[in-house]
C-alpha cells in the first residue's frame, strides 16, 4: 500500500511523470506552528540537479524546483489537528524519453513485476517505484522532525558513508581488531555525537570525512564518464532519544526502522548497531555494561559503556543514540546499451535515453533522515498515547522486580539475584 505509520500516517501519491506528487499526514498533532519554510528544506536537499554528480547537467539535465504547497489542515500558521495535504508540481516530466519502454522491460527495473501485479504500468519513468515517488515521505517528515525538535529535543542526520569501494575508515575498522581499529571506532562514535547537517552538506558527496569525499567524487565522475552508475551506503545517527519506544515482537524499533528503510528505492541492506560485524565478536565483547551517567552520582538514568546494541534492546529505545546503515545498489538507469529482450521474449538491445543520476546516494541522505523521523515520530505516538491510558488508572504499589528496583536482602543478608532464563 502507500501508506505508512499507525497513528501518525502518510499517505504517499503521484508518479515519475505525472502531474504532482505529494502527501496526505493524518494523526500530525494541533497547535503547531507550521509553513512551507519547515517543510522546503529537505526538499531542496533531494532535488534532482543540485551538482554534476547527479542527474547529467543542462540541457538533459531534470530541472524540478520541488516547490511545496501546503493545501488543507493549517490555519493561520497553525496546524488543525486534521489531514494535512501537500503538493509538489512537475514542471520539468517529459513521458517521451521512455518511449523504449513500450517494447522492452528494462534490466532491473520494476516494468515487468508492475505489469505481472496489475496488468498495466505507467509508460513513463519508474512511475511509482521512481525515487520522485520519495518527495511525498520528505515533505511528511518536515512536519514529524519539527515536532520531535520542539517536543523531545530530537536531532536526526545522516551521511554519505561510502560510495563504491571509496569508504570512511570505520567501515574497514569495523572489520579489524587491536587499538588502531578500536582509535577508528571511537573516533566515529564521537563524530555521531556531534555531527551537523551542516557538516555533512559542507560537500556535494555528503560525506563528512574530506579525504573521504575526493575518493568518493573519483568513483561518480568515472561511473558517470563512462555512462555506467555506482552505489554506495548511508549512515544515520538519531540523537535525543528517550528510552521506551518500540514494541516487543513484530513491531521492534529496529523492525520498522528496516521496513521504513527498505521502503527507499534502491535499497538493498541495513543493519543496525554492530550489525553484520556484531557476528564476529563474543558475547562478552558485544554486550553493552550499564554505567551511571553521572559521576557525581545524582538520581539519573544508566547509559551503556558501549553502542553495540545501535541504541536499541528488545526491540526498545535504551536511551542511547540509534545509529545504522543503508545500503544502496548502483541505479538500474543507465545511459549505455544492454543487451536484454523485449516482452515477446526477443533478443535486442536497449538504448536507454532520459535524466538519472550515476549515483543516487548523495540524494538519498535527506530521504534516510525522513524516513527516520517518520518511524519515530510514529513510535513516540504510540507510546506517548500507551503513557496517557496508564496514567488515569488509580496509582497501585508495585513490587520491586516490576519497578526495576533492585531487591531487597534476603534473610542470609545478601542480595537476592533474579536469574534469566534462556531458551
Amino acid at each position: 500500500m502507500s501508506t505508512f505509520g499507525q497513528v501518525f500516517r502518510v499517505t504517499t501519491y503521484g508518479e515519475s511523470h505525472c502531474r504532482s506528487v505529494g502527501c496526505i499526514v493524518d494523526g500530525c498533532p494541533p497547535g503547531m506552528a507550521l509553513t512551507e519554510d519547515d517543510v522546503q528544506p529537505q526538499l531542496s536537499r533531494r532535488r534532482p540537479g543540485q551538482s554534476n554528480l547527479t542527474t547529467p547537467v543542462a540541457p538533459t539535465q531534470r530541472d524540478e524546483k520541488d516547490r511545496v504547497e501546503i493545501q488543507s489542515g493549517i490555519e493561520c500558521g497553525v496546524t488543525l489537528g486534521t489531514p494535512i495535504a501537500m503538493v509538489v508540481r512537475n514542471q520539468d516530466h517529459r513521458p517521451h524519453d521512455y518511449t523504449e519502454t513500450d517494447l522492452y522491460p528494462r534490466p532491473s527495473h520494476a516494468d515487468w513485476t508492475y505489469i505481472q501485479k496489475y496488468a498495466v504500468k505507467a509508460s513513463s519513468g519508474g512511475g511509482r517505484a521512481s525515487a520522485r515517488e520519495t518527495i511525498g515521505r520528505v515533505a511528511a517528515a518536515g512536519i514529524a522532525e519539527k515536532y520531535l525538535k520542539l517536543a523531545y529535543g530530537i536531532e536526526i542526520v545522516a551521511f554519505v558513508s561510502s560510495v563504491g569501494k571509496a569508504c570512511m575508515p570505520f567501515i574497514h575498522a569495523q572489520d579489524g581488531a587491536g587499538a588502531k581499529s578500536k582509535a577508528i571506532l571511537d573516533d566515529f562514535y564521537t563524530m555521531l555525537s556531534k555531527i551537523s547537517r551542516s557538516d555533512v552538506d559542507a560537500d556535494m558527496v555528503r560525506c563528512p570525512d574530506a579525504a573521504c569525499c575526493e575518493e568518493m567524487r573519483k568513483e561518480i565522475l568515472e561511473a558517470k564518464a563512462e555512462n555506467d552508475s555506482v552505489g554506495g551506503t548511508v549512515t544515520c545517527v538519531i540523537r535525543g532519544l528517550p528510552a521506551g519506544l518500540g514494541e516487543p515482537c513484530f513491531d521492534k524499533l529496529e523492525a520498522k526502522l528496516a521496513h521504513a528503510m527498505l521502503s527507499i528505492p534502491a535499497t538493498k541492506g541495513f543493519e543496525i548497531g554492530s550489525g553484520f560485524r556484531g557476528t564476529t565478536m563474543r558475547g562478552h565483547e558485544h554486550n553493552d555494561p550499564w554505567i551511571k551517567r553521572d559521576a557525581a552520582g545524582n538520581d539519573r538514568a544508566l547509559g551503556t559503556a558501549t553502542n553495540n546494541s545501535g541504541g536499541v534492546q528488545g526491540g526498545i529505545s535504551n536511551g542511547e543514540p540509534v545509529y545504522f546503515r543503508v545500503a544502496f545498489k548502483p541505479p538500474a538507469t543507465i545511459s549505455r546499451n544492454q543487451e536484454t529482450c523485449t516482452y515477446d521474449g526477443v533478443s535486442g538491445v536497449l538504448a536507454t535515453r532520459g535524466r538519472h543520476d550515476p549515483c543516487v546516494v548523495p540524494r538519498a541522505v535527506p530521504i534516510v533522515e525522513a524516513m527516520a523521523a517518520l518511524t519515530i515520530m510514529d513510535a513516540l505516538m504510540v507510546q506517548a498515547a500507551r503513557q496517557h491510558t496508564a496514567g488515569r488508572l488509580p496509582a497501585i504499589p508495585l513490587q520491586p522486580s516490576m519497578s526495576g528496583k533492585a531487591p531487597a536482602p534476603n534473610a542470609a543478608g545478601t542480595e537476592g539475584a533474579l536469574a534469566e532464563a534462556t531458551e
